[in-house]
């Protein structure tokens, strides 16, 4: 699984982060390739110590050898985390991986990012997932604007986007400061989240058949076509 965002600061490294951890709790063998410069990934993983997920940090051009050693291992489940804006290492990534976790916050140039990676999964032919990460939460049962201007342009896009969406909570972060999942911790909306979108992950990883995917062409246009929110509205495109 390669988890990608070209936008930097979407939260890919805790996506994938708590998508490793979820399935560490849950009984499978898994290995983090953490092909960041910035090395996120293995340094709070590294934090739990040796009850977690293996973390190696590679490069895009050792990733082969680590998928090779992680095969050899017989190891249940690789995630690659992949750096921003680095579009040779991701499509190295891509090109591997059986399954691309997207990650994008409800923000313009998170959508423009994700307009420029689609295509590169679908001319690969590869299953992925939208994953709408950092997003305000809703009240009464109501998605702020942001969140629906956000899920016109996936639905723009023809992408495949994940029904958990991650929101915005200071859990996540607390949780990987000691290398743990939010699902360990005592806040409850945030465990009750991330554990549904693992479940959600893995059913598709298990052999979701993938009719979802659409034609490259509208993900190409997409980049062009969305639009800012009006000044009416009070929220700005870099609003989380």
């Amino acid at each position: 699984m390669a988890v990608v965002a070209l936008k930097g600061g979407s939260g890919k490294t805790t996506i994938g982060a708590h998508l490793a951890l979820a399935a560490h709790l849950r009984g499978a063998s898994v290995t983090v390739v953490d092909i960041d410069p910035q090395q996120s990934s293995h340094n709070v993983l590294s934090a739990r110590g040796d009850d977690g997920p293996v973390c190696i940090a590679a490069s895009a051009a050792g990733l082969m050898a680590a998928q090779f050693a992680a095969q050899g291992l017989k190891r249940d489940l690789m995630i690659i985390d992949t750096p921003a804006g680095a579009v040779e290492d991701v499509t190295e990534a891509i090109v591997l991986a059986d399954y691309v976790v997207l990650v994008a916050r409800p923000t313009l140039l998170d959508l423009a990012g994700l307009a420029r990676t689609l295509p590169i999964v679908r001319r690969l032919k590869k299953r992925s997932v939208v994953v709408v990460n950092q997003a305000p939460v809703a009240r009464s049962a109501i998605e702020p604007p942001v969140i629906k201007r956000a899920l016109r342009g996936l639905a723009f896009m023809q992408a495949h986007v994940a029904p958990v969406i991650i929101r915005l909570r200071a859990a996540y972060q607390i949780a990987l400061e000691t290398g743990r999942s939010a699902e360990e911790s005592t806040d409850v909306a945030a465990a009750r989240d991330m554990a549904a979108l693992w479940d959600f992950i893995a059913a598709e990883l298990a052999g979701a058949p993938a009719e979802w995917m659409a034609d490259e062409e509208p993900a190409e246009q997409a980049a062009s076509k969305l639009t800012p929110p009006s000044s009416s509205s009070g929220v700005s495109p870099e609003d989380p």
